[in-house]
């Protein structure tokens, strides 16, 4: 349920300058279509400026120096970065629920466990022997926590998270319903007839303010930890390999796949469906577009992307033809590049010197 709150209070939050009414109230967020009153919207993109005027939200969040059209008779919140005020004035409309101190009595927690007071266990749960509950902490119904598993403060898991024996999870994360943190990777050795199972002997270390998404899976190390850095944001449905290290502030849209012992550095952002190569690197602040196919390390920052453009079938199976002759085409040039260079080395020692 979203908390009313006066939009004086609201701008001093936000570090916003007020032009009109500063003693109404918000409750709640839309869009600058949808809005009405005692709800925010804002403006971060102009090509959405012509809905501004025909607008009905009590107040508007607007770039310092955005034109307002004299249809809108609300008031204006100017900010620096109005989509960012925006996202930081949905969390105060629209704060977590309060914890709920207790443990249900459904819940099976291991006598051995430490669970601090103010926790909120909920029905079916299960905490394992020596696992660690941190103050806040919020377990959902029918999670389920392994051995010595240590949970930091104010972190909330959502209905049926499981958390594999030994694993870490810092303060103020957030992890949704299905979320699998801490089982195998695959780790297999081929003995000529059949696969053997590795026993993957390591944990998974997340840090603090980490959200992962529903039904995303984060697989344990094989030797060492697998490691999530501080502030990473995970998407639904994203696979992490054994060994991976994922560094502080990055990004990870819906149903990635990042396979065993990939590092990627700090503030990348890797669009949906991509999917990367085990034993690689990526490094800080790279943008890696949605299905694209990392194979290789990246070691310059940019954008990259490899997905190939959306085109009707009959011209892409000509272009797949051509492509089946690629390399051959490849080697009927480079023929005709020597037979370029024999001719020209041929025609330059015809050539009558100077002076002759």
């Amino acid at each position: 349920m979203a908390t009313a709150i006066p939009l004086g209070a609201l701008a001093e939050r936000l570090g916003a300058t007020v032009e009109g009414d500063a003693t109404q109230s918000v409750c709640g967020v839309g869009t600058l279509e949808s809005a009405g009153p005692g709800q925010l919207s804002f403006l971060a993109n102009p090509k959405y400026r012509r809905q501004l005027a025909e607008c009905r939200a009590t107040a508007v969040l607007l770039g310092r120096d955005t034109d307002c059209p004299p249809g809108f008779t609300g008031t204006r919140l100017r900010v620096a970065d109005p989509y960012l005020a925006f996202a930081r004035a949905s969390r105060l409309l629209y704060p977590l629920p309060p914890v709920e101190p207790g443990i249900d009595p459904s819940a099976v927690v291991d006598a051995s466990a430490r669970v601090d007071v103010s926790a909120q266990i909920g029905p079916h749960a299960v905490i394992g022997a020596g696992a660690r509950i941190a103050a806040g902490v919020v377990i959902g119904a029918g999670c389920v926590v392994g051995r010595r598993v240590s949970i930091g403060t104010g972190t909330r898991l959502h209905p049926r998270v499981v958390v594999y024996d030994d694993c870490v999870l810092g303060d103020h994360c957030i992890l949704h319903a299905g979320a699998v943190i801490g089982a195998d990777g695959f780790g297999l050795a081929w003995s000529g007839e059949r696969w053997e199972h590795i026993p993957q002997v390591g944990r998974v270390v997340i840090g603090d303010h980490v959200d992962v998404g529903a039904n995303t899976t984060i697989d344990r190390g094989a030797l060492e930890d697998t490691r999530i850095g501080d502030g990473v944001k995970l998407d639904n449905q994203i696979q992490i390999g054994h060994n991976c290290v994922v560094g502080e502030h990055t990004a990870v849209a819906g149903c990635v796949g990042i396979a065993g012992s990939t590092r990627i550095g700090p503030r990348c952002r890797i669009g949906g469906a991509a999917m990367l190569n085990g034993h690689i690197e990526v490094c800080a602040d790279t943008q890696i577009g949605g299905g694209a196919a990392v194979i290789n390390s990246i070691r310059e920052p940019g954008v990259y992307v490899s997905v190939t453009p959306l085109m009707p079938f009959a011209q892409w199976r000509r272009n797949a033809a051509q492509l089946r002759h690629l390399d051959e085409f490849g080697q009927r040039l480079r023929a005709l590049e020597q037979l370029t260079g024999l001719r020209d080395r041929a025609a330059g020692s015809n050539e009558t010197p100077e002076g002759e």
